[in-house]
């Protein structure tokens, strides 16, 4: 029997109902740890008032809730298919004829959609709305701002302290920043006072200073200087020069692709950010999986008995399943397994249980 437009539109209303209040659920949970938290650390911050934190916890709660979407798809499924269950609605709808693959695919549509919308419309927002939270969490809570950008013209670093900043240039890197070619270091008293400029055919980040090769000196009101090799104090290290990349996460979707080709061209690694890329991308198929794991085991609620146990594996097998795809991301990283296989792999995997699961159920 084919399944009319009527019913298939109130299955999906049932669908997208459930996943919403488990998903507002979610939003007010993570809110309210994020600020908790978020309290506690500017209590060690004296100017820190708590319209601030009130502000950081709004920037920083859709990019914790880009987290939570596979959660509010599963336990909504769950949600949905126990409430229609319940109501006898599905054993109606199978009585006329209507199979489980016709009833779930409204919910499968929705869960589809709503990868696609998350991906393309709510990640970029999701993205700006960090990177000034991260902006202002920086200047606050740590106090300093990032220190590091990279673009088309090559990287820029900036190093300040009391007395004033050094920013540095380079045309091109090598050994993920330790190691710069065609350098510049401009040196500046205050905010703007502009004291001397060094270029350097390469600088080598060691222990507490910069290796220059090929030096020469520029000074606003005195001779050129030019030295064969020259150390140069600094405080930065290769630790902090990785922290201060942009995070994947405050990045568009839609930038993602550009920013990493720049990043290669400049001579760093962008394989978290190919991680996180080919990870969008199989969003969608992630949450229909949820969807399918939430109807496999919602289903067999009723017919086979054991609600709470069947309940809480269906939950556990989700959470399992799910964390799965934070555990493979190191073996991505690392280069043990390929970037698109690290990202996808367990998405598919979890996609064809759910499947396997329903067959298993309905035709097995």
């Amino acid at each position: 029997m084919r399944q009319s437009l009527t019913l298939s539109m109130y299955f999906g209303r049932h669908y997208f109902m459930a996943i919403l209040t488990v998903f507002i659920v979610l939003a007010v949970l993570a809110f309210s740890f994020d600020t908790v938290e978020l309290l506690r650390r500017a209590s060690k911050v004296p100017d820190a008032p708590l319209g601030l934190v009130l502000e950081m916890s709004l920037l920083k709660l859709p990019s914790l809730l880009s987290k939570l979407f596979p959660f509010a798809v599963l336990f909504g499924g769950m949600l949905a298919l126990s409430r229609l269950t319940r109501s006898q609605e599905l054993t109606v709808s199978r009585a006329a004829g209507v199979s489980v693959w016709q009833f779930l695919f409204p919910g499968l549509a929705i869960a589809f959609l709503l990868g696609v919308f998350v991906v393309t419309v709510y990640n970029p927002l999701s993205a700006a709305m960090l990177t000034r939270y991260e902006a202002i969490e920086a200047k606050a809570l740590r106090g300093r701002s990032s220190m590091l950008a990279v673009s088309s013209g090559g990287l820029w670093l900036r190093e300040a302290d009391a007395t004033g900043q050094i920013v540095i240039h380079a045309l091109r890197v090598a050994q993920q920043g330790v190691r710069l070619h065609d350098a510049i270091l401009f040196y500046f008293e205050g905010n703007d006072h502009f004291v001397k400029r060094i270029d350097a055919a390469t600088a080598f980040l060691e222990e507490g200073h910069w290796s220059l090769q090929n030096v020469v000196i520029s000074y606003p009101d005195r001779p050129t200087e030019r030295y064969q090799t020259l150390r140069v104090a600094t405080s930065l290290t290769f630790d902090r020069i990785q922290e201060s990349f942009a995070s994947p996460s405050t990045i568009s979707f839609w930038e993602l692709p550009s920013f990493i080709a720049t990043l290669e061209a400049a001579g760093f690694s962008a394989v978290r950010h190919r991680l996180h890329f080919y990870s969008l991308l199989a969003l969608p198929v992630l949450l229909c999986g949820m969807f399918l794991v939430a109807a496999s085991f919602s289903l067999r609620l009723t017919r086979r008995g054991g609600i709470g146990f069947m309940l809480a594996g269906g939950v556990g097998t989700g959470f399992l399943l799910y964390f799965s795809v934070e555990l493979t991301q190191p073996f991505g990283l690392n280069g043990t397994l390929p970037v698109p296989l690290a990202a996808w792999a367990p998405t598919a995997v979890f996609f064809m249980l759910g499947t396997s699961l329903l067959f298993h159920l309905e035709d097995g």
